[in-house]
């Protein structure tokens, strides 16, 4: 806990009011978002809207207030603790960001999104990519003058100055870079683990498996993995998602009857977002160096989760008896063929069913298209065919003419989520990268979590992810956590140690 003087105390007390209001705001925001992917009825859609717009404009208006300006001059001249640095350097990024855009761009944005976010709901069921455009085009129009006043402020490209509301300190040039070396190494062993799993006996999972009892399970995997039901809750909506705020977190996820291990892979990924906020330090919840570091460090929480942890037959091996007290007593649910079945690498068309192996393949796709399209080099209608081609090369599936399946699969671009993508590839990496720490201090790590232990992985998290929110810049996290900062090369032995070990 941050222990102030008066002198810090009066300095920093203004500011501290200003975002403990935006904090409340900003609850209020979430669980209005929440409530409209979870609960509303479609009638809603337009009235929500614009109180969610009119929201966005109060935010906008306390952080614009030309009174901040004086605030934040006097606590640079401050002698301040190094938290309190911390935190008013915080401030000063948020305070800045707002500060770059206009009024009206803010309440267009939040207008357009949610029009074209509740419209593709129904729009991706009926494949109509071309209903989905008329809204579309808007959200990009708007996305692109939103770049260009961030770009225009930092001297930054406009994608990188999307990318750095997520990933802050994060440049385009270094993403390219990684991206690129994942790409000449993953084909290649996405063949070797295809053709090693052809000669290995799965047994398949026989359906139907009642909603109700995949719910069952997913709860009690939940409470296996810590989450605090009295402080949050699962529900289901279009789009697996965690959302709400520390106190009260909301996680959805979305079932098929026909097979049970989407929706419980998804509620363990959404489950590592859930403790990441449960677990972040109370006392500074309501300023922004009391938040979640990066989209990058959030995505390394739910993949050391649902990747790392989930995907682990020593994990596998301590719920099978979950899965079967669920789902019913079957060969395919003993541990070991649970395990197989579970890392089955597969070319598919969905990103959020893909496993491990495929999934930075559907990162990168999105990351070159979103990338050109900011930068005005193909516009919304070159999206499929782009798409299609890349789905192609990357993985070998053909996806032409599948918008459903394909282009309109995920809730962000509808939502003027552009510069997100990248976090997922980046957290998959600092999440093999946490691992291979803790395997260090733990070589006992996989026996102790088949026996039902799993305190090597939580207590490192939360020590060294968790309690730290926004307290040091993201390198500097990870550096401290693990001894050095982003080290690809932990993501490309994990894989290869889990998928072509003998």
């Amino acid at each position: 806990m941050t222990v102030m003087t008066s002198t810090t105390a009066s300095t920093l007390a203004p500011l501290n009011a200003t975002f403990k209001r935006l904090h409340h705001f900003s609850h209020l925001a979430s669980i209005a978002s929440w409530d409209q992917a979870a609960m509303m009825p479609a009638k809603g859609n337009e009235a929500r809207a614009a109180a969610m717009a009119e929201l966005q404009v109060l935010m906008h208006q306390t952080l614009t207030d030309p009174a901040l300006k004086a605030l934040f001059a006097a606590a640079e001249k401050a002698e301040l603790a190094d938290a309190d640095q911390a935190s008013l350097a915080e401030m000063q990024r948020e305070w800045a960001l707002v500060n770059r855009l206009p009024q009206e761009l803010v309440e267009a944005q939040s207008l357009a999104g949610a029009r074209c976010e509740h419209a593709w709901r129904t729009q991706r069921k009926a494949n109509d990519w071309q209903g989905f455009l008329g809204n579309f085009r808007e959200v990009v129009k708007l996305a692109r003058q939103e770049a260009k006043f961030l770009a225009d402020a930092t001297g930054t490209t406009p994608y990188e100055a999307l990318m750095d509301k997520f990933e802050p300190g994060m440049s385009e040039t270094a993403i390219t870079q990684l991206f690129g070396d994942v790409k000449t190494w993953l084909p290649d062993l996405i063949s070797k683990v295809i053709t090693k799993q052809q000669n290995e006996t799965v047994v398949a999972a026989t359906g139907p498996f009642a909603i109700d009892k995949q719910r069952a399970l997913g709860v009690e995997v939940m409470g296996l993995l810590g989450f605090d039901f009295e402080g949050g809750r699962l529900d289901i909506s279009t789009h697996p998602f965690c959302g709400g705020v520390p106190q009260d977190v909301r996680i959805t996820t979305r079932y098929n009857e026909a097979t049970f291990a989407p929706s419980l892979m998804g509620i363990i990924h959404e489950t590592g977002h859930a403790r990441y906020e449960q677990r972040l330090p109370r006392d500074t919840l309501h300023l922004p160096v009391g938040r979640a570091r990066s989209m990058g460090i959030h995505e390394s929480q739910s993949l050391s989760f649902e990747m790392q942890l989930a995907r682990n037959p020593a994990f596998l091996q301590l719920i099978a008896p979950l899965v079967k007290k669920h789902l019913g007593d079957q060969a395919a649910f003993d541990a070991a063929n649970l395990a197989r079945m579970i890392t089955r690498v597969q070319r598919g068309f969905i990103r959020v069913d893909a496993d491990e192996l495929t999934y930075p393949a559907h990162v990168i796709l999105r990351f070159e298209i979103e990338r050109a399209l900011i930068a005005g080099e193909i516009e919304a209608e070159d999206i499929p065919a782009l798409w299609a081609g890349k789905m192609q090369d990357y993985l070998g599936v053909d996806v032409a003419g599948n918008f459903e399946n394909g282009c309109m699969q995920d809730i962000h671009w509808p939502m003027g989520m552009f510069g997100y993508f990248p976090s997922y590839t980046l957290g998959a990496m600092y999440a093999a990268q946490y691992f291979a720490t803790i395997r260090k201090t733990h070589p006992d790590m996989d026996a102790r979590i088949a026996n039902g232990d799993l305190s090597p992985v939580m207590d490192w998290l939360d020590a060294n992810i968790w309690s730290q929110a926004s307290r040091w810049s993201t390198d500097a996290l990870v550096t401290r956590a693990t001894g050095e900062p982003l080290n690809a090369s932990h993501f490309r032995r994990h894989l290869e140690a889990r998928y072509l070990a003998a």
